[in-house]
């Protein structure tokens, strides 16, 4: 299945395409990881990011999308999830077509709906293992006692983003909902779009999510 998580900054997107990786066999691809790879990668494709993003520019929505087809000829495992992409109208166009043009489709659009007050004390609660990336919560799940992450086993840093501050979360937030958001009614009408509470449990969304995904695929 290919599959488009939508939600804003901190509805746990990531936690839950990793999940689906790890439980589905599912293949994440993640605008900011793929940009990052290529960028080093030494390909045509990764020169021209590399380019771009020495200069400071914007990588183009062209730019993503051939990084997106690069992936797509790739290992399609359990199928596609795509984490940060679409994330403007024009955008989901060029997604359909590129699908439509190598045989594949859009099977599901999931949007993490949360509360906007309860998402700003989450995120301004949140840390990260720098050597793995996993979420801690200061509320939700705290940092272990002794230092050792529980996703990688080792010892340790676990910092917060700069930007992960009510003032800026808010910011974002809005930028979201003015960008991003007319996607629901664009999947809607497609009769492509699932609704879960991103604010629950971690396992509850993950079952949520599964359970749409078993319906949408019988």
């Amino acid at each position: 299945m290919n599959i488009i998580l939508l939600g804003p900054p901190g509805a746990g997107k990531g936690t839950q395409a990793r999940l689906l990786s790890e439980t589905r066999n599912m293949v994440q691809l993640s605008t900011g990881d793929m940009l990052r790879a290529a960028r080093t990668s030494g390909t045509d494709m990764g020169r021209v990011v590399a380019e771009v993003m020495d200069r400071g520019e914007l990588v183009t929505d062209a730019i993503v999308i051939g990084l997106i087809r690069e992936k797509l000829t790739g290992d399609t495992g359990g199928g596609f999830i795509f984490d940060g992409f679409p994330r403007t109208l024009k955008q989901a166009d060029a997604l359909g077509d590129l699908l439509a043009e190598m045989g594949q489709q859009l099977d599901a659009v999931i949007e993490m709906q949360v509360d906007d007050a309860a998402l700003v004390s989450r995120i301004t609660a949140r840390s990260t293992c720098a050597n793995c990336g996993e979420v801690y919560n200061d509320l939700t799940k705290p940092i272990p006692a002794d230092h050792i992450c529980t996703s990688c086993g080792q010892t340790a840093t676990f910092t917060r983003r700069a930007d992960d501050n009510a003032d800026s979360l808010k910011t974002r937030l809005m930028e979201y909902y003015k960008r991003t958001s007319p996607l629901t009614g664009y999947y809607y009408a497609k009769g492509q779009l699932r609704v879960v509470d991103g604010l629950g449990e971690i396992d509850a969304v993950a079952a949520e999510i599964a359970r749409l995904l078993d319906h949408t695929a019988a």
